[in-house]
């Protein structure tokens, strides 16, 4: 399943997409949960799509998209997570994941610009796979860690390049309003498949900026689950954003950023696209 946050008659809601792929069902409107995240904390997806019956209540085509979990109580972010990264960058390689925290303030939704702000001109893009949260728990082992994922959607890490290497701290550059693009959907993890072969291709407009399968993550999945629930009890609709690949604008010769009237694309097969243009900040 396909499962989404949107605007219906002007309010927060969410739903999932149906079988044939060209309507939501908006089950916001057809129970007592306020959001995504309440529904899978009370572990209620299922039972949603067989009260509802994949009747839909718009159009796919129609849906105005917000951040995939609008309210999440953590998004930890993995830096440095493809050899190609690190050796683009210089950095990482210490045996244990590099870890940083986004805010929900900072998101965009599919389709939403991302901005450019004022202060710099070094907006940089890095498509990720984002992992969120099913079942929470502390010191989650790596044998049952895949047992607390709900499921996986995309995110696009925007950073400001120069903000974000003003210290050894990244918060400031991962946190500009409006630079995380997150969406469309969740994809639940039993429709995944193999989870080694998501493949991530970022394209700006509509030249291949980055390309890699999951399978080159340095730390996986599993791992990221145990490791980061070791020194925080993760709670249903928790979004780690894995990391990116080689390719990201700053490493280039000469480097390449994000500005006005620019579309980002990041495709991760089997989930879809997210689509962001990019609005310079006046």
């Amino acid at each position: 399943m396909r499962w989404l946050s949107f605007e219906n008659n002007n309010r927060l809601t969410f739903g999932y997409v149906t079988n044939d792929g060209e309507g939501v069902v908006d089950c916001g409107a057809h129970s007592e949960f306020m959001g995504l995240r309440q529904a899978i904390e009370a572990d209620a997806l299922a039972g949603l799509v067989a009260q509802t019956g994949h009747r839909p209540d718009l159009l796919l085509a129609d849906v105005v998209y917000a951040p995939t979990i609008i309210d999440p109580q953590k998004i930890l972010c993995v830096g440095l997570n493809y050899r190609a990264h690190q050796q683009e960058t210089g950095r990482g390689g210490e045996g244990v994941p590099t870890l940083f925290v986004r805010f929900a303030a900072a998101q965009v939704a599919h389709n939403s610009a991302m901005i450019r702000p004022i202060e710099s001109r070094t907006l940089d893009f890095e498509g990720e796979i984002a992992m969120i949260i099913g079942q929470g728990g502390r010191r989650i082992s790596r044998v049952n860690a895949l047992a607390h994922v709900a499921g996986f959607g995309i995110y696009n890490d925007g950073s400001v390049r120069e903000y974000q290497r003003q210290t050894s701290q990244f918060t400031p550059g991962k946190n500009f309003t409006a630079t995380g693009g997150f969406g469309p959907w969740m994809m639940t993890i039993d429709e995944i498949g193999d989870l080694s072969q998501m493949e991530i291709t970022t394209r700006l407009n509509n030249v291949v900026m980055q390309n890699a399968k999951a399978e080159l993550m340095v730390h996986g999945f599993a791992e990221l689950i145990e490791y980061c629930s070791t020194f925080i009890e993760l709670a249903p609709g928790d979004v780690i954003v894995t990391g990116t690949p080689g390719g990201v604008g700053a490493a280039r010769q000469p480097p390449v950023f994000m500005d006005d009237g620019d579309v980002v694309e990041v495709e991760v097969k089997p989930i879809g696209t997210l689509v962001n243009p990019v609005v310079g900040e006046s």
